[in-house]
């Protein structure tokens, strides 16, 4: 912790007006952003392919953009839509 601590007041003066922002800037500086990019665009791969399998493409994307992988369970946990059109005709 005092390492994290370490960085994010790397080069901070505590008394300065924009001290906050500097270490919310460091902060931000520590994430691994392109890892967290490349797992969204898994997470909504992904959720699509559930989504189209389960009829509801849109909703596997949409819940997989605001749940990551707990969007798959919601697009599992509801009934596939059925196909539109008349059922079929008795021999």
């Amino acid at each position: 912790m005092d390492e994290l601590l370490a960085r994010a007041m790397h080069g901070v003066d505590p008394d300065a007006p924009g001290a906050f922002w500097q270490v919310f800037f460091n902060l931000m500086a520590l994430v691994p952003w392109a890892a967290l990019f490349w797992w969204s665009v898994v997470f909504v791969a992904v959720g699509a392919a559930i989504g189209w399998w389960r009829g509801r493409l849109t909703e596997g994307v949409v819940w997989a953009l605001v749940l990551g992988p707990f969007g798959w369970l919601v697009v599992l946990a509801k009934p596939a839509k059925t196909r539109g059109g008349p059922p079929p005709l008795p021999r």
